[in-house]
Order: C-alpha cells, then sequence, then structure tokens
C-alpha cells in the first residue's frame, strides 16, 4: 500500500486528506478546485460540463445544479445519483492535478454519519466504487473524529486516552456524532448518528432571517419555490457569512457583517445577509422545522445533557474534544461548559479537517495495527509465556501452599472435628467425606479467592519483567507508550484477573492427601502414641482406656485404628479430647502438612494437574495482552 486517502464528503463542505503508509507528518489536506474546505455542490451546464466546489454555486448556464444532498441520503433516492455525481467530480479532479495517480496501491476511507447501517454503508461505498475510485472502506466519522484527537497536540495519549474519560462532539453539516472514550476504550453513544444536527441548519435559519426582513420576501419565497439551485445559492452565501462572523465574533462587535445577493430569475430580486450579535442570538435560539419545532441550541443542549445522563457519576468526562467547523462558535463551547462544568473543552487548530485527517490517520493506522496485532499473536502462538510460566510456577505453589493451608485447616478441618466431636458425624471413617466437602466450600470462598489473588499478583512481578523483554520491543516496532504492553503497569491500575480458582490449585490429589493428614491427627489424638491419649482421670477415662488396651491386644494397632474408623464412639468418649487439643495438634503439624503438598508436587502423578495450572495462567496472561492491544488501539486509532 502506498497512500491512504480520508475524504470527508460534508453535506456542506467537504475534504480531502493524503496520509503515508508509514508514521509521519499530519496527513495533509489537498487543494480541490483551488480550495481545501471545497463546497459540496455541483453543476451541469447546458454542454453537459460537470462543475463542482464553489464555482458550481456561480456557473451561469447550470441546467442542474445540487447542494445539500448528503444529508438526503437515507431518504430520497435522488441523492443517490447527487453522492454519484458529485463524487465523480472530486475523483477527475483529484486525477487531473496528480494528486491521485492512475495505477498507485492506495486506499480511500469515507466518512459516513455513525447512525448509518452496513446497508446503507455498503450502499454508499458502491457509489464511489461505481465511479472509478480505488478500493473504499466506509469509516464512521466519530471513530474519525476519534483518531484524530488522539493525534491532536492537545491532548497526551498515555495520560489523557488511557486514563481519562473523554468524549470528542463532531458537529457536521447535518448530523452530531459523539464518540466516548473510558480507560482507552470507545463506546458509541446511544445519540450517536440519530442528531440530525448541524451546521446546515444555521445557514438555513440566517437565510430565513434575511429573507424575513426583505420587503420582497414574498417574490424570494415564490422563486426558492420554484428554483431549488437559487435557493441553495444563497444559502451558499448565508454560509460564507455566518463562517466570516463566527471566525471572528469579537471584531464583528464593532463592525459590520453582511453580503449583498442579487437573484436574477423572473426579475432581478436584491437580498441583504447580515450578522450581528442580536441576529446570532435569533438564529440560534430560532426553532426550525428539520428540529422538530426546536432551535439549534436547544437540540444540541439535550444531545449532550442525553449523553451525560447515560454516564455514571464516575464516568463523566474530563475532557471534551470539539470536530467540525460549528466548533469555531463560541456559543456551542459555552452550551458543553453549560452541560459538562468540570471538563475541559478544546479543539484542534483546525476543527473543520479533523474528520479528513482522521480518516486518512485511519487507514495507516488500520495497516500498523495488523502488522501490531501479527506480533502480538506470533508471541502468543510461540511458547515464550509457557515456558516463563513454567519456570515460575513452584514459587507460586509454595506460596499459595504456604498462605492457603493455615485458613484451610482453621475454616474446614476444625469444624469438621467439632462436628464429630459433636456426634453430628457418626464415624471417623464418614469425616473424609465432610472434609473434602468444607475444604471445597472454603477454596471456592471470597476468602479463599482474595488470599489466592493476592498470591499471584506478588508472584506476577517478575513473570511481567521476564516477558517485557519480548513486549517492549514489539511496541518499539510500532511507535506505542512501552507501558501499553507491561504487565507490571498494568497490575498498577487493575490487577490480571488470572481467573485461576483456589479449588483447581489444590486439586483432587492434593485435597485427599490433606483429608489423609487430617484423618490421622484425628485416630492419633484417639488412640494415644504421639497424640494426646484419651485415657485420663475419671471413670469414663479409666473405661476408656481399658478398651483401647484391649483392642491393641487382640486385634493390632492397625486393624484397632482401623476398626475405630467404622466404629460409633460413644459422645462421652468423644467428648474427653477437648477442642483445643485438635488445634494444638493440627498447629503442630500444619508444616508438615505443607511439606506433603510440595513433595506431591514434584511426583510425576502431578504433571498433568501443573501442566494444566500452567495452561490457565498463560491463557489468561495471553487474555491480557489482548485486552491491552485493544487498548493501544485506541492511541493507535
Amino acid at each position: 500500500m502506498n497512500r491512504f486517502y480520508g475524504f470527508d464528503l460534508g453535506d456542506a463542505e467537504s475534504a480531502v486528506a493524503r496520509a503515508r503508509c508509514e508514521r509521519g507528518p499530519v496527513p495533509e489536506i489537498l487543494t480541490i478546485c483551488d480550495a481545501k474546505s471545497l463546497i459540496t455542490a455541483y453543476a451541469l451546464t447546458e454542454d453537459g460540463t460537470l462543475v463542482i466546489g464553489e464555482a458550481a454555486c456561480y456557473c451561469d448556464g447550470a441546467k442542474k445544479r445540487r447542494l445539500r444532498f448528503k444529508s438526503r441520503f437515507l431518504t430520497e433516492s435522488s441523492a443517490h445519483a447527487d453522492i454519484r455525481a458529485f463524487a465523480a467530480g472530486v475523483l477527475g479532479e483529484l486525477r487531473g492535478s496528480g494528486e491521485l495517480v492512475g495505477g498507485e496501491d492506495v486506499l480511500f476511507y469515507i466518512g459516513c454519519p455513525a447512525g448509518w447501517d452496513k446497508h446503507a454503508r455498503e450502499a454508499y461505498r458502491e457509489i464511489f466504487e461505481g465511479v472509478g475510485y480505488p478500493p473504499a472502506r466506509i469509516i464512521s466519522e466519530s471513530r474519525a473524529a476519534l483518531v484524530s484527537a488522539c493525534q491532536s497536540k492537545h491532548l497526551q495519549i498515555g495520560q489523557d486516552i488511557l486514563s481519562k474519560p473523554l468524549l470528542v462532539v463532531d458537529i457536521g453539516s447535518s448530523t452530531t456524532d459523539f464518540a466516548y472514550v473510558l480507560q482507552g476504550h470507545e463506546a458509541e453513544m446511544r445519540t450517536a448518528g440519530e442528531v440530525t444536527l448541524g451546521g446546515g441548519i444555521l445557514d438555513e435559519l440566517l437565510l430565513a432571517h434575511a429573507v424575513s426582513y426583505s420587503n420582497r420576501a414574498e417574490k424570494i419565497r415564490e422563486v426558492f419555490a420554484k428554483s431549488e439551485s437559487w435557493k441553495n445559492y444563497c444559502e451558499f452565501a448565508a454560509r460564507r457569512l455566518k463562517e466570516r462572523y463566527f471566525g471572528d465574533e469579537e471584531y464583528y462587535k464593532d463592525h459590520s457583517c453582511s453580503e449583498s445577493v442579487l437573484i436574477q430569475y423572473d426579475k432581478p430580486l436584491p437580498l441583504k445577509i447580515s450578522m450581528d450579535q442580536e441576529i446570532a442570538r435569533e438564529v440560534l435560539s430560532a426553532s426550525s422545522d428539520r428540529l422538530h419545532g426546536k432551535s439549534f441550541v436547544q437540540v444540541l443542549t439535550e444531545s449532550l445533557e442525553e449523553v451525560r445522563n447515560a454516564l455514571k457519576d464516575d464516568e463523566a468526562p474530563e475532557l471534551l474534544f470539539l470536530t467540525g467547523g460549528v466548533s469555531r462558535m463560541p456559543a456551542v463551547r459555552a452550551i458543553c461548559r453549560k452541560v459538562f462544568p468540570d471538563a475541559v473543552v478544546i479543539a484542534g487548530a483546525e476543527p473543520e479537517f479533523a474528520v479528513a485527517r482522521g480518516l486518512a490517520l485511519c487507514g495507516q493506522i488500520d495497516a500498523e495495527l495488523a502488522a501490531f496485532r501479527r506480533d502480538i499473536d506470533e508471541l502468543k502462538r510461540s511458547s515464550v509465556i509457557e515456558d516463563i510460566v513454567k519456570a515460575h510456577i513452584a514459587e507460586l505453589y509454595r506460596s499459595a501452599v504456604e498462605t492457603m493451608v493455615p485458613p484451610i485447616l482453621e475454616h474446614a478441618a476444625a469444624p469438621v472435628f467439632d462436628m464429630w466431636r459433636d456426634g453430628a458425624i457418626e464415624r471417623l471413617d464418614d469425616t473424609d467425606e465432610a472434609l473434602s466437602r468444607e475444604i471445597t466450600r472454603y477454596l471456592e470462598s471470597d476468602e479463599a479467592r482474595e488470599l489466592l489473588h493476592s498470591v499471584i499478583s506478588a508472584w506476577m512481578g517478575p513473570v511481567a519483567d521476564e516477558l517485557s523483554e519480548y513486549t517492549v520491543p514489539i511496541c518499539v516496532r510500532h511507535g506505542v507508550p512501552y507501558t501499553a504492553l507491561s504487565l507490571s503497569a498494568y497490575l498498577s491500575v487493575e490487577d490480571v484477573d488470572i481467573g485461576l480458582e483456589a479449588k483447581n490449585v489444590f486439586a483432587v490429589e492434593e485435597i485427599t492427601l490433606m483429608i489423609d493428614s487430617i484423618i490421622s491427627i484425628i485416630v492419633g489424638l484417639i488412640c494415644g502414641g504421639s497424640g494426646i491419649a484419651m485415657i485420663s482421670s475419671g471413670p469414663e477415662g479409666i473405661v476408656a482406656g481399658a478398651a483401647v488396651s484391649l483392642l491393641v491386644l487382640i486385634l493390632g494397632k492397625k486393624r484397632m485404628e482401623k476398626a475405630f474408623m467404622n466404629a460409633d464412639i460413644p459422645k462421652p468418649m468423644r467428648r474427653i479430647i477437648p477442642k483445643n487439643a485438635f488445634r494444638s495438634r493440627i498447629d503442630s503439624v500444619s508444616a508438615r502438612v505443607e511439606e506433603t503438598f510440595y513433595s506431591n508436587l514434584e511426583t510425576d502423578k502431578n504433571e498433568e494437574i501443573i501442566g494444566q495450572m500452567v495452561d490457565a495462567i498463560a491463557l489468561e496472561i495471553e487474555t491480557c495482552l489482548t485486552r491491552m492491544a485493544e487498548v493501544v488501539e485506541i492511541p493507535l486509532g
């Protein structure tokens, strides 16, 4: 691909920008018909000549003259032919001036309102393809405005785009779109593409105001009803006057701002169009049929309020970035500040070219983003992440065991002992099922999850450092901040969700070993040996001691222990063992239980379990990289 072109075909004015394939200077705005901001108009003369731009508004002998046709694309089929004619004229000018060379490998990115569905976008694309454009893609103007905002010198990519809530307000000729970014993620607002509000409304209102003050008002309205060309011509004059006035409103506080138009239909009809503070207020607050009886100020205010109400309090934008020629108007900025009093309202130096430049950048960015994604996918497909995780998995397992075993013994083993001691569990042999259930329940608890999460977060440090040796070069190649793919940096904002449950770390084999250890403690407490003997002072203790001695003589210790496992030991005997004796014994063997886990980790039978842990953690890191890559797409495009 050699170059990318961005074509912002507006309802009132259009612009074409061109960007190189590689990153470099800001996309240049091309000059078409001696203008960078081209009037969206065309005329066909009697001899079949196609004229576009400002000349189309003035040329004599035009048998057909059209302006303001894009806004009718969804409602009037005739607008398709008008767009086709204008697009063909622009293409002819680009080729005739040498700005577009035939056979060059290029892509056109053409803007459309965010509210257009895929069918409308495809029909729009086919128009350009039909008149001979190079391959074209239809891109939401709100996305183009967002890209332009991201590239603006007014914003810091790392700080503003990735950390501050940002609202891009693109006020075009016929529609107003909103693009909202929170923590680097774009979300199209509910009102995007639905607000049929643009600078063209003001042209119509200003012209209507001028006509209403003319002593030839009725005659002029009759001409407009018969001749759309003359009406469009006068709207164009009103637009130029509006732009001149709002471009330096301070100057025109003390100077006249007016323009005279001579309408020559049946007979000459003079029309004077003027602007001052009072007229500006009237135009902005005048109702319009196209706005369902509301004013420009009302619709813009209500649209911004709808955006504000759709957001949570902590999501309110801290930055408002305005694009579109109308954003130059002080009244527009005042409305934005009124609705979002805590936000900083800014606009680029040339807001009227923001969408065209953003469209060209979309092409440049899409190409770079494709290469960026390929590098990320290649890293994910390699064994790098799995190898790093595998090298550190023993550390994770040891930390997890040291952290988790004591609370497991406290919250699972101790309650089961109490249930057996109180008679809720009949036989010692039934404790293994109860223990398994209680241990699993605890490992699924929020407390266990939080404990394991803290272990994993701490463990991620050295893993992230090793992984950065592979992610930093990707960032360098694609010109994005080094921290964009840094797990360490990401952890400072939001901990990586490994998605590994405590019950999966302590798999079935490990739980079985713990259960066996706990049961052996209980048996030891009952049968004596290294534990606490049931023999104690008093008649019950003597009887118990005699019974134990007799069983040892008859069955032997091993078989006696087995018999005890299946015996329903009377509650009085159970209660001879004090609760604190079990807890004391648990504390003394806690280290031995942990070592049992560690040794089990090194055996062949747990390779599958450890492998599952490695895969689960590596997969989550890859998912995290993908999420961070999506964030990178915002500063990229």
